[in-house]
């Protein structure tokens, strides 16, 4: 990624930052970094095996997690007209959904990679320029959500370095299985 850590300061490329955005851009690049160290040394079809019961790939698991970032920090900007429409998903929504967790054909894992990089450059800026991390936005309409319930922009950050930090626990489970590389131990 982009920024270097010093102490409690940031920099993103020109700018430096300090305090919770520091902390908020630190917390999100570790945990992106573990992400990407899983994929180390791999081919396209290795980063697209199954090594467990479940649907995950190394490369599927990339595509999500940028997927999430992407939506995420468009909702802190746009609010729930930056998600989907939960509520009015048909089967094949979420059937194309799943498809972000498989490499499908003309994937590559250089280019999921590239795509990830792009839009933590982009969460990044956002961090950086936000007026005010408390401004909220009504949660879209989910039954997984509180009806009524709006996220900071704080919290919204919290929850894609959350996010980022559970696939990151997956993927290394999914490398050890696949050739017994590890990534966090």
């Amino acid at each position: 990624m982009n920024e270097t850590t010093h102490n409690d300061t940031v920099s993103t490329d020109a700018q430096a930052v300090t305090g919770e955005r520091a902390e908020l851009l630190e917390a999100l690049a570790k945990q992106r970094h573990f992400l990407d160290f899983t994929t180390r040394d791999l081919t396209d079809e290795q980063a697209g095996r199954r090594t467990t019961a479940s649907e995950l790939c190394l490369g599927g698991l990339i595509k999500h997690v940028t997927s999430v970032e992407r939506n995420w920090a468009e909702f802190i900007v746009r609010g729930p007209s930056a998600m989907p429409d939960f509520s009015a998903m048909t089967k094949e929504d979420f059937a194309r959904r799943a498809d972000e967790f498989r490499m499908l054909p003309g994937d590559t894992l250089e280019g999921v990679r590239a795509a990830y990089a792009q839009v933590a450059r982009r969460t990044d800026e956002l961090v950086v320029s936000l007026p005010d991390l408390d401004a909220d936005q009504p949660l879209p309409s989910a039954p997984w959500f509180e009806a009524g319930a709006r996220w900071s922009a704080r919290r919204v950050l919290l929850h894609i370095i959350a996010e980022t930090a559970q696939h990151t626990g997956h993927a290394d489970i999914i490398r050890e299985a696949l050739d017994g590389a590890k990534s966090m131990g």
